[in-house]
């Protein structure tokens, strides 16, 4: 019998040594991995993804390596910083993740999943909800710099268009005897 007791502390040592070793050597689950156990599908965000933060409360925050564009049935941005809340089925306050819809460029509020899960997936865009199949965004897709579908533009395209030009020479334009106008141009 006392034979016997040394194995089973043995055991016991072994059991609780494996134990605390695979706590310590456990690793969060990377983004990729979490969107699936809250029922939404793994491609919603790109591939470079470089850390992300989620709280008790479902608010989460996601950095990647830089701004992102992917071709879906839709153009879609994604900012350098994207945030918002993560609840079973759904993402809501979303902040980071914009569509182009003809030439705008326009904020998705919330995205959202059936359940029981269907083949469809809803994005929020202000006043609308638009339905699409949810097969595009089941695997993780690579970053694109810019926009390469369709017409080329890219997000910082309506910056440029609403830059007014560097001023570069002076006229100057009389009017009158005594009034003199300045332009620059």
């Amino acid at each position: 019998m006392s034979t016997q007791k040394p194995h089973l502390l043995h055991l016991l040592i072994f059991i609780i040594i494996t134990l605390t070793t695979t706590s310590i050597s456990t690793n969060p689950p990377t983004v990729y991995e979490l969107l699936p156990k809250f029922g939404l599908p793994s491609g919603l965000l790109p591939n470079n993804v470089k850390s992300y933060s989620l709280s008790e409360d479902g608010s989460f925050e996601v950095e990647l390596d830089k701004t992102c564009y992917i071709d879906f049935d839709y153009k879609v941005y994604y900012d350098k910083k994207i945030t918002g809340t993560l609840k079973y089925g759904s993402i809501s306050n979303l902040d980071g993740i914009q569509v182009k819809r003809f030439f705008l460029w326009l904020g998705v509020d919330e995205i959202s999943v059936d359940l029981p899960p269907s083949d469809n997936i809803y994005f929020q865009v202000g006043l609308i909800n638009k339905k699409l199949d949810v097969d595009q965004f089941e695997t993780v897709h690579a970053c694109g710099d810019k926009v390469t579908k369709g017409d080329g533009s890219d997000y910082q395209s309506w910056k440029r268009v609403l830059k007014l030009p560097t001023p570069v020479e002076e006229i100057e334009i009389h009017i009158g005897l005594a009034t003199t106008i300045n332009f620059k141009y």
